[in-house]
């Protein structure tokens, strides 16, 4: 597979994902999506794990290993639109009068997630802070603003099937509410729509 290396001229920006209150009344929808970084990446023979970051320089907000091998995605990709859903419950808490009320955590912030791909489950997602083997690949990929390859991984011992593969591209994220959140993957083009969607769900 052979990578694609585009490099943004972009000036340096903060690097925090802006959170935006659904509550606050917004008159223009458009003011609840931005557009990030999205990076799938993982070992032929393992599991694919999901970074976002606001740009390829930024450090990862959010890390989520999915539940799918890396080659099978990849299958998926190749056959066309590939949906995947990532949902959680509310979990409710005590308050002070011993009544019920639902938690305030950002649905990003939710340890796992029941993973459904095209809508069948697959398994579960599960959050976790970057390793360093994670931030290695980021700050290799850091001039990549876009494209797919591989990476030097394990091949010494593992042959062919110890490379790291990688798919990086633009995402529109989008804020429904504080329990919908969708990242839906730009085109290269921008004409042909995206092709990898993923829906935070808390329900």
């Amino acid at each position: 597979m052979k990578s694609e290396n585009l490099s943004d001229e972009a000036p340096s920006v903060a690097c925090k994902i802006p959170v935006i209150h659904p509550g606050l009344g917004l008159p223009d929808p458009h003011h609840n999506t931005s557009r990030i970084t999205g990076t799938l990446f993982g070992y032929r023979k393992g599991r694919v794990s999901l970074s976002i970051q606001e740009n390829p320089k930024c450090l990862p907000s959010l890390v989520v290993e999915l539940a799918m091998q890396t080659t099978t995605l990849q299958k998926e990709l190749s056959t066309g639109m590939v949906r995947i859903a990532l949902e959680t419950e509310k979990q409710p808490r005590a308050d002070n009068n011993n009544s019920k009320t639902e938690k305030k955590t950002d649905i990003l912030e939710e340890p796992l997630w029941t993973m459904y791909c095209k809508g069948e489950k697959t398994g579960y997602g599960v959050k976790r802070e970057a390793t360093e083997e994670d931030l290695n690949v980021m700050e290799l990929l850091r001039p990549v603003s876009m494209g797919a390859g591989v990476l030097p991984g394990n091949s010494e011992s593992e042959g062919p099937d110890g490379e790291m593969a990688y798919m990086r591209a633009y995402f529109e994220r989008v804020i429904g509410s504080k329990d919908s959140e969708t990242f839906y993957m730009l085109s290269p083009e921008g004409n042909n729509g995206p092709e990898l969607s993923f829906f935070f769900v808390r329900v």
